[in-house]
């Protein structure tokens, strides 16, 4: 044998056994990827840009240093590893008149007060409010959780835009021109069913003016509510980047509340970002109607048997505190008797998951890149999927950015630092 066939045949083993070697080790176990989400988890800030509240939860008896019924509470969020919760200062769409601002804006007020109680008196030591990007960091390293505002629709705000100043001082930092049902500044994604428009599916000459005192004031503009023609007008007018607080990609779930790819882009181009949201009809509407009506089947049938009505969401949330125990405590005992049911029903229709979320995830970074995706849940609001169902499984979303190969420095901008740099964007610009 020659020397150079002696050596062609040792640099072949040598190639056998490192290709051997790399083989053998195959990919990273789930133990490994469970570690590593653990380790990133805990060092990333992660942000929850939309929970809302019921003001029965902060009153000083009944409050979220205790771990209630409510998705988001603070034991959930130090279960779960939740650092910021935006709490949102929410009001139905109402009459547009005098009588109905005066509610509205009575509405929002007592839900501003809820969480300056809750962060100035029930458990500041505990949870603080943040008005910037500096206070987030600095109540994260001191050990508090932290707590800020978001305002979903403006109907509160009435026809005086002196209220956008008001609201902006109290803690507001983005707000939505409106929710379901077009408000006296813009039309709501809701006109896109019958085709049926205030504004010829944009912004009023009040909601334009809206938008530039906004931006005056330093607030976001949220984009999650109003119509496509609004979002345009938005765009076009603002001088701020601009948010959608709640909301995924319509490419993946035909429904209204989601964003098409042109709006995506145009987010993009704004310096925007888009807080993905786990509300499961938003995912998979096809996949949750499923499983719903699975769900419901069971249940109706043994709360029948049991003389008990199921009550919608919107009634449940205005029963009182006692009358909402008592209704909690008989549907936990129907859930417990139909509970063998339930779980059948649930293998054959399986719920909205992580998984379906974070493709929604992946959808938008791949379309207009990492710096401009976030994440959202709208616990307490309809919010919640299989896997991230309350804050305490928070991580669970972690895991699952793991398992798909986003590293370290890309979950912590989807966590939260995308969505402060609009902030500091935006506040900048007010400024000037």
């Amino acid at each position: 044998m020659t020397m150079i066939n002696i050596l062609s045949k040792k640099i072949f083993l040598t190639l056998i056994l490192i290709g051997g070697a790399a083989f053998s080790q195959g990919p990273k176990p789930v133990t490994d990827l469970y570690a590593m989400a653990k380790e990133i988890h805990t060092e990333v800030i992660t942000i929850d840009t939309h929970c809302d509240i019921n003001v029965n939860n902060f009153t000083e008896n009944k409050n979220y240093t205790q771990d209630l019924s409510s998705q988001v509470n603070l034991p959930k969020m130090e279960k779960g590893g939740l650092d910021v919760a935006w709490f949102i200062v929410y009001t139905g769409q109402g009459d547009l008149n005098e009588m109905g601002y005066k509610a509205a804006y009575e509405n929002a007020i007592s839900k501003f007060d809820a969480i300056h109680n809750l962060t100035e008196k029930y458990a500041p030591d505990q949870i603080e409010l943040a008005y910037t990007s500096s206070d987030v960091f600095r109540i994260i390293k001191s050990g508090k959780k932290v707590a800020m505002i978001g305002i979903e629709n403006a109907y509160p705000l009435g026809m005086d835009l002196k209220n956008i100043g008001k609201f902006q001082k109290l803690g507001g930092r983005y707000m939505s021109l409106a929710h379901q049902g077009h408000s006296q500044f813009s039309d709501s994604n809701t006109g896109e069913k019958e085709n049926i428009w205030l504004y010829n599916n944009g912004l009023s000459e009040l909601g334009k003016k809206a938008v530039v005192e906004m931006n005056k004031a330093g607030i976001m503009i949220d984009v999650s509510h109003p119509s496509k023609g609004a979002f345009n007008d938005i765009i076009a007018l603002s001088k701020a980047p601009i948010i959608a607080s709640h909301s995924s990609a319509r490419a993946l779930c035909d429904h209204s509340r989601n964003l098409d790819d042109e709006q995506l882009m145009d987010i993009k181009n704004n310096g925007g970002v888009v807080q993905t949201v786990a509300f499961s009809s938003y995912v998979n509407t096809t996949k949750d109607a499923a499983y719903k009506s699975a769900q419901k089947v069971v249940l109706e049938k043994f709360a029948a048997e049991n003389q008990f009505e199921i009550l919608e969401w919107e009634i449940r949330q205005k029963l009182s505190n006692e009358e909402l125990n008592v209704y909690n405590e008989k549907y936990n005992e129907i859930k417990n008797l139909a509970s063998k049911d339930l779980l059948a029903a649930k293998k054959q229709f399986p719920p909205v998951n992580v998984a379906d979320f974070v493709d929604h995830i992946d959808y938008m970074v791949k379309l207009i890149g990492i710096d401009h995706v976030g994440i959202s849940s709208d616990f307490d609001g309809g919010g919640g999927i299989e896997g991230w169902n309350d804050a305490s499984e928070t991580f669970n979303v972690t895991l699952e950015l793991v398992k798909r190969g986003y590293t370290k420095e890309q979950i912590e901008k989807l966590w939260g630092l995308n969505l402060l740099r609009v902030l500091d964007d935006v506040q900048k610009i007010a400024k000037k």
